[in-house]
């Protein structure tokens, strides 16, 4: 984006970075960050089934993450400023991106998740751009704390 951050952008990300502090939310992405390595949607159905503890959480990241992408991609957050300080969502996108087009097949909804896809692959091109190979770093990093023996990995 070539124009400066505005006022109202910036008071909105912070709502939002203030948003992910809530306590239930800050406990469903450890949980998601611990504990989700799925690469089928069976595997994520098991890991994390519908009404269980495990699926709200689930549910609640990437819901959040899904809704401040859709922010984003309706400028209503700074692109720069977001990508800037905000990492988070792409690490939830790539650990959910093998899952979606079978879980938007299953469920007839092809928007599922479809912003934070689209946020993020915006972030890897503009990451790229101006960290070449950044973005390959964080997904080598990611496959290292996959567990042992996870197709994750």
């Amino acid at each position: 984006m070539a124009t400066q951050p505005t006022h109202e952008q910036g008071e909105l990300q912070l709502k939002i970075f203030d948003l992910r502090r809530e306590a239930r939310l800050r406990q469903a992405r450890d949980w998601f960050g611990k504990n989700y390595f799925a690469n089928t949607l069976d595997e994520a159905m098991r890991i994390a089934p519908m009404g269980s503890e495990a699926g709200t959480s689930f549910m609640m990241v990437v819901s959040y993450w899904d809704q401040a992408c859709a922010y984003l991609n309706h400028g209503l957050l700074h692109e720069d400023l977001f990508f800037e300080t905000s990492g988070e969502f792409f690490f939830v996108w790539e650990r959910v991106k093998a899952t979606v087009p079978e879980g938007r097949q299953r469920w007839s909804n092809p928007m599922f998740l479809a912003n934070l896809e689209k946020a993020a692959n915006r972030y890897e091109a503009w990451s790229e751009e101006r960290a070449p190979g950044h973005v390959a770093g964080m997904r080598q990093m990611m496959k290292q704390m996959a567990p042992q023996g996870s197709k994750a990995a």
